[in-house]
Formats: structure tokens, sequence, C-alpha cells
């Protein structure tokens, strides 16, 4: 066993016992008793439906993840990768080509594998719980337009990276970079009128009240307002939301139509304030030019070891090739990734505060947002009383408690 073998192992390892004591601790942390906060949204019952919701979301989380590291490991050790390689290699086609069908191959497996976990997970769990509204036909319809925009914007994007780093030599790590930036500019811009509509219709909101209170506010902000839609959430879970997406002409604010049904005309200028803070405090910018920088960091690490003869002697492999260092490098690169991501959970939850606090000063009505707050986390029966160290690894909003505090004291 050869020493990025030996790493790939220890990140694995390392990343499974941190999720597992994370999750110990926060079952740990249910509290019997019902926070005085929420005494107005949540009855005794309702707390301890949240609290089973929790328990058996994250036994079935470490479950899934168990078997997901026992296949990744038998497969590896099986010599998996290197029977795929082979296998592809016989259909006598280019490096573009052999490579996507490699990566594709892994892509399916991994699909049809995780299969049984989603649709126990959809129709079992959530629906125990009443937020399942997926049928069948809308579960599997899903499935197959995902696999649809894997295949076509996916393997365009594979294909190029592959002969990118196959014929443009030592800095081809630049031209990568590049391609990928715009690949996702690309996507982000069309995905609020192209992509998501795939999944879900956007209505754009009536004349109403709602309406008519979102436009006021929107003129008193000075935030330019083309788009205010409600999508159909309601086709998949009760469980209700709203984002910001895309940029340009393309921006757009959704609404569920589970967030609308079920909240005053305040709380919803409150919930909009909040994703409009987003947008004033740039943190849309932000977050895309810290993923770009990442990016090229990453990219440039891959160059230095897609060819490597070590990691592909790690997983057994006879052929050195770029499209496998590809998949190796991931493995390699997990315990960096791990740490950025912890980084990053913790600038969101930063982000989070600072949109609650635009949306409280800006609406002059904090306790709306309170409101809103505890009422999502009645309705999606949220954890009230995560551990901090699940919060640090997972959470990228803040424990809704916290949330609370940092509003009503105006930090």
């Amino acid at each position: 066993m050869n020493i990025y073998a030996v790493i790939i192992l220890l990140a694995l390892a390392v990343n499974y016992i941190l999720n597992l004591i994370s999750d110990l601790l926060n079952l740990r942390a249910l509290q019997k008793s019902l926070p005085e906060e929420f005494r107005d949204v949540f009855d005794e019952e309702k707390y301890r439906k949240a609290q089973e919701y929790t328990r058996i979301r994250t036994r079935f989380g470490l479950l899934t993840s168990t078997f997901s590291i026992i296949v990744l490991l038998v497969f590896w050790f099986a010599g998996g990768f290197n029977w795929v390689d082979q296998f592809v290699r016989e259909f006598g086609y280019g490096t573009i080509v052999t490579g996507l069908m490699f990566v594709g191959i892994l892509i399916l497996a991994q699909t049809i594998i995780s299969l049984p976990f989603s649709i126990y997970s959809t129709f079992v769990i959530e629906e125990r719980f009443g937020f399942n509204k997926t049928t069948p036909a809308t579960f599997i319809t899903d499935r197959l337009k995902g696999l649809m925009l894997t295949v076509l914007l996916g393997g365009p994007l594979l294909a190029g990276v592959i002969g990118i780093f196959e014929y443009l030599g030592a800095i081809a790590w630049l031209y990568a970079w590049a391609v990928v930036v715009l690949f996702t500019l690309f996507v982000q811009f069309i995905a609020p009128t192209w992509i998501m509509p795939l999944f879900n219709k956007f209505i754009p909101l009536e004349d109403s009240e709602l309406k008519q209170a979102i436009l006021d506010y929107a003129e008193k902000v000075s935030f330019p307002l083309r788009g205010i839609y409600k999508i159909d959430g309601s086709r998949r879970s009760s469980k209700s939301n709203a984002f910001f997406t895309g940029f340009g002409r393309n921006k757009r604010i959704a609404l569920f139509d589970t967030l609308i049904e079920n909240h005053s005309v305040p709380e919803l200028v409150a919930v909009l304030a909040h994703e409009v803070g987003h947008y004033k405090k740039k943190h849309i910018p932000k977050n895309m030019i810290v993923s770009m920088l990442h990016t090229g960091v990453m990219l440039f690490l891959l160059s230095l070891f897609i060819r490597v003869p070590g990691l592909h002697e790690a997983f057994f492999m006879e052929n050195i090739s770029v499209y496998a260092g590809l998949v190796f490098f991931g493995l390699l690169y997990s315990p960096i990734e791990m740490v950025l991501s912890v980084i990053m959970q913790v600038v969101s939850r930063k982000h989070e505060f600072e949109a609650d606090r635009f949306a409280a000063d800006t609406t002059g009505n904090p306790e709306s947002m309170v409101s809103v707050l505890k009422k999502l986390s009645a309705d999606n029966l949220s954890n009230l009383t995560p551990h901090p160290f699940h919060v640090f690894l997972h959470y990228s909003h803040p424990p809704v408690l916290q949330r609370i505090r940092a509003i009503r004291s105006g930090e």
C-alpha cells in the first residue's frame, strides 16, 4: 500500500469518524423540554415529533454513509477501477470518449446503488412525517431529467477538461480554469429560465396585497425587482423555502407556494427582505469569487497529481490516464475539501446573520422575521437545539435560536 492510498484511507476514516461524532453529539443534545421561545408554534406532541424526525434522519444518514464507504472500499480493493478502465479501453476510442465512458459508468453505478436509499428517504421517512408530496411518476421524471442534464451539460464540460489536460501541457490547468469558470457563469445565467423550470413551475406572483407590499418594499430599498415568482414546491414536499437565483436580467426571487399559504404578508415581506439582503450585501458575487479562486487552486493541484504513477498504482491501475487521474485526485483532495467546506459554512452563517439584520432594519419589523423563523422551524420539524460541533461541521445557516437572539439584540 503506497502513500497515496494511505492518505486517502486516512481522509475517509477521519471524515467518517468526525461525522459519526457530530451525529452522536447532536442526538445527545436533544432536550426533553420544549424551549420557551417556541411554545407559541410548537406543542409537546409536535416537539416530540421534531425530535423523532431528527433521530431517524440522523440514523438513516449514518447508515447511508456507512454503506457508501463500504461499497467504495470493496470496489477499490477488488480492482474495480482497473476493471472498468480495461472494459472501456476495449472499445478502441480515443482518450476523451474513453474517459467519458469511464466516468459515466462510475456515476451510473453510484446512482443505481444510491437509488434505494433515495426511495426510502422520500417514500418512507418523509411520508411518515407528512412531508412527502412526490408521486412515483414525479420521482422517476426528476431523476431522468437530472440524468439528461448531467449528459447534456456535464458531458461536454468533462470532455473539455479531459481534452485540455490531455493535450495542452503544463499550463493546461489555466485553460481548464477559464473553461470551468465560463461554464459555471453560463449555467447560473440560464438556470432560472431554462434549467429550474424543468423541475418546478415558476408562476409570476399575481396582483394582490402581497405583490403590492413586495413592490413597495423593493422601491424603498432601491432593489431592481424584475421577477417575483411562486413555485410549486408542494408537488414534492410540504416544507417551505424561498431563494434568490441568477444574475443580470435573469435574477429571480422565488417563494414556495407552501410558504405563501402559511405566512402573513408582513412575514413574507420579511422573507423577501432577507433574500434582498444577500443581494445588497453582495454575498452572491463574494461567494462566486471565492468559488472561482477555489476552482483555480484545485485545478492547479490536479495538474500536479493527474499523471502521477503512484496515485494510479494506489487503485491498482494497469494504465495511467487523465480521466482516471481526475477521479482519484477527487479522493486525494477530500481532506482539503473538508477543511474548505467548514470554512465556507462559517462564512455562510455569517452571511445569514447579515441578511437577517438587513431584513429587520429595512422592514422596521424585526418580529416578523422572528415569527417566520419560528413557524418554519415548526413546519419543517427543525432541530431546535443542535450541538455546536454538528453546527460547525454541517450548518450553512445558524441555529434558529441564535438567529432570533441576534435579530432582537440588534447585532
